[in-house]
């Protein structure tokens, strides 16, 4: 049964997800997705297809606290049916943490104000048996201290075109870094990181860049210099998608969306912009 256009609603859901299992978010012809089962659940409540938008499309072994998704439907259900009914119809490692009726005006995707990640780096001399699809393993030490100087350049609008990815297809490599926070607890240090937006592989190749500068292979300088020459080729290793996670995104007030995945600096930092890399 396909959905009324004349009665359709739009459906946002929160999504959280263990990338461990699925070759990203987006549908492919070979492997499993995000996408693909989120979809199968959704159109099984709904009993017709639909087509699912996300907050932030992520890659294969990243994971997601709380992505946002949208989709237009026909049926009429309850948010708390739409809650229940996907997540028997999802596997273990994907679940529905909230459902909310928006308006039209409302797309996962475009409506966003600010998006999170968090990246968490294993600092120890032995490999995790625990750890190993949630933290990037790093055997040497790395020197905080040097890695949160480091992160202080990223801070307010850049061309960020030494850490996007040779495919990233964004029109525009310029983007607004929020906050950028690196806290060590134990032996897991823990990056979190906010933007207007953020390009492909960025997260990752910022964190690739702090790591170097953090074991002592690059000054803490390094971070300003490939900011001042907009070159991928001259920019660190791409840290492994295991270690990063997909916070939420922000959307208008209007929208009332719940916000059940924390961030670590204040929202006051995220909406004027401020906040500095801090221990």
């Amino acid at each position: 049964m396909a959905a009324d256009a004349q009665s359709s609603r739009r459906i946002v859901l929160g999504v959280e997800y263990d990338g461990s299992g699925y070759c990203g978010w987006q549908i492919q012809v070979q492997g499993r997705t995000v996408q693909e089962v989120l979809e199968g659940a959704v159109s099984t409540v709904a009993d017709h297809p639909v087509r699912i938008h996300c907050a932030g499309r992520t890659d294969a072994g990243v994971h997601a606290l709380e992505q946002v998704v949208h989709f237009d439907t026909g049926a009429d259900r309850t948010e708390r049916a739409w809650v229940l009914g996907t997540n028997v119809n999802l596997p273990r490692d994907c679940a529905v943490r909230w459902a909310r009726q928006v308006p039209e005006s409302f797309h996962a995707r475009f409506s966003v104000c600010a998006r999170h990640y968090r990246y968490r780096i294993l600092t120890r001399t032995t490999r995790s048996a625990l750890e190993r699809d949630r933290a990037l393993w790093v055997h040497q030490p790395l020197d905080l201290e040097r890695m949160q100087a480091a992160g202080v350049a990223l801070l307010g609008e850049h061309d960020f075109s030494s850490f996007r990815a040779a495919g990233c297809q964004a029109k525009s490599p310029v983007r607004r870094m929020h906050y950028l926070d690196l806290r060590r607890d134990g032996e897991v240090i823990d990056l979190a990181i906010g933007a207007n937006g953020f390009l492909q592989h960025m997260v990752r190749n910022i964190v690739g860049v702090l790591i170097a500068i953090g074991r002592g292979e690059a000054s803490v300088d390094w971070t300003r210099e490939l900011l001042a020459v907009r070159d991928r080729t001259v920019g660190g290793v791409t840290a492994a998608p295991q270690g990063l996670f997909f916070v939420r995104a922000d959307y208008p007030v209007e929208y009332a969306l719940p916000q059940t995945a924390g961030v670590t600096r204040p929202e006051a930092d995220v909406l004027t912009g401020g906040g500095a890399a801090s221990g």
